[in-house]
């Protein structure tokens, strides 16, 4: 029997449909999340776009390409894991365009390259074949370490140097010197070091809090517009590490640094930078405690000459530490230790008269003129009287003379100016060492970086010694 429908009928009937269809819908499509990262991936390259959730728990892999589209973040509670062999690229951008990786204090990085297949952190536009000059610098921004060590500053907490500080992210600090952030170990970081804002720059790795249970070796910083390294406290130790070509100081501590470090490699641009090693204590206070100093051996730093007016160590702000058995040549001023308004006030004097600040068994040449006198200086503030500062230069001198360091021994090495850079050395650097006082230190017995009778630890798999 044919059925006769009216049309209010039939658009009931409609309505219902639609209903049960739209309610579907939701029921198998969720909501997109705004605050969700993108992972966008085009060919052989995924762009990471954070924007606020971070990388989540994931893979960076090698078969692509990782490009980072500003300020990426790896979370609290997210471990980020890449690959041997991974390339991850920073976008162009200045202030709050910048890129750069962030592991944030209570993450995890877990990036373990190797010899012949190093992870490389460049430039965008960087091909890794030429495409942009060698010693091209602040294209990107770096990467950024934070952890919950502690620091000296009041308050124990603070946002990082390099980022926005409206970005709670930020934060480093804390309470736990045995803090683990992962391990970051043959990586290679690239022409970085952009502008976020007042003559803010990115360092190339920047290190804040962070804790000595967190394992970072063989690194290379290369062609940075800020510092190659920077730590702001923490107690992380290292290995392995070079700041090649960097506009600013090669290696930096603040904060109530009071790491290890060995086998550090500087090389300056004959061009370019400022210091070979700027060890400051404390921001504020200044007399801030823990009391700040690194702990360095086999260190070679290589300047940029007597003409360029830089200098090779400072030693300010209440900073302390110490650097044995390493090779310091080519630059225009030695070591300087920081003496303000009285012999009893805080400042990188007392630390030394403290035994918190040494400098023995080592080689320095092409420093000044070669002359202890010249390479080894007490730098007096407004407020020290004369007596004291004529007291100080000779305390300072007296302690130079039984330190066992040498001003006038050639140690072997060829600079950049020349054209045949070779940090390997060819003189006798294996007499007059300090011990070894600790396990994490490899015990050697040579001074400098290269042990002058093995292969140079840094062919292949960094810039600076390509093959």
């Amino acid at each position: 029997m044919k059925k006769n429908y009216s049309i209010l009928t039939i658009i009931m009937l409609l309505g219902i449909i639609l209903s049960i269809s739209s309610c579907k819908k939701g029921d198998d499509t969720p909501e997109l999340d705004p605050n969700a990262t993108e992972f966008i991936t085009n060919g052989n390259t995924v762009t990471v776009i954070d924007h606020g959730k971070g990388t989540g728990t994931m893979t960076f892999t090698r078969d692509k390409i990782w490009i980072l589209s500003n300020l990426v973040f790896v979370n609290q509670g997210q471990t980020i894991t890449i690959e041997a062999g991974t390339i991850i690229k920073g976008k162009p951008g200045q202030g709050e365009n910048a890129s750069a990786l962030i592991v944030a204090r209570g993450a995890k990085i877990q990036a373990e390259g190797t010899v012949n297949k190093p992870i490389i952190f460049t430039a965008e536009a960087d091909d890794l074949h030429g495409s942009v000059s060698k010693t091209a610098k602040g294209l990107w921004g770096g990467v950024i370490i934070l952890g919950a060590a502690r620091m000296n500053t009041v308050p124990d907490k603070m946002n990082i140097e390099g980022i926005p500080t409206t970005e709670p992210r930020g934060e480093y600090g804390g309470s736990n010197d045995e803090d683990n952030s992962g391990v970051f170990k043959y990586v290679s970081i690239r022409h970085g070091g952009t502008n976020i804002g007042a003559d803010n720059e990115i360092n190339g790795l920047t290190l804040g809090a962070v804790g000595n249970k967190t394992v970072i070796e063989h690194i290379e910083v290369f062609a940075n517009n800020d510092d190659g390294y920077e730590w702001f406290g923490g107690t992380v130790k290292t290995k392995y590490l070079i700041s090649a070509y960097c506009k600013d100081d090669a290696f930096d501590w603040d904060q109530g640094y009071r790491g290890e470090g060995q086998f550090w490699l500087a090389v300056q641009d004959p061009d370019d930078g400022d210091r070979l090693g700027e060890l400051d204590g404390a921001d504020d206070p200044e007399n801030g405690t823990p009391l700040g100093g690194g702990t360095v051996y086999n260190a070679t730093f290589v300047g940029r000459g007597a003409d360029a007016g830089k200098k090779t160590l400072t030693f300010r702000a209440n900073g302390g530490g110490a650097f044995y058995n390493s090779i310091f040549v080519n630059q225009a001023k030695g070591v300087d230790i920081e003496l303000k308004e009285n012999l009893k006030a805080s400042s990188s004097w007392k630390r030394f008269k403290n035994g918190e600040l040494k400098i023995e068994n080592n080689i320095f040449f092409d420093i000044a003129d070669n002359t202890a006198e010249n390479v080894f200086k007490v730098s007096v503030k407004d407020g020290v009287s004369s007596n004291d500062s004529i007291q100080a230069v000779q305390e300072w001198a007296d302690y130079i003379t039984t330190a066992n360091n040498t001003v006038d021994t050639d140690p072997g090495i060829t600079y950049p100016a020349t054209g045949s850079f070779n940090p390997i050395p060819t003189g006798d650097v294996s007499g007059n060492l300090h011990y070894y006082p600790s396990d994490f230190f490899m015990q050697v017995s040579y001074k400098g970086a290269f042990d002058p009778n093995a292969a140079n630890w840094a062919k292949a798999w960094t810039l600076l010694f390509e093959n």
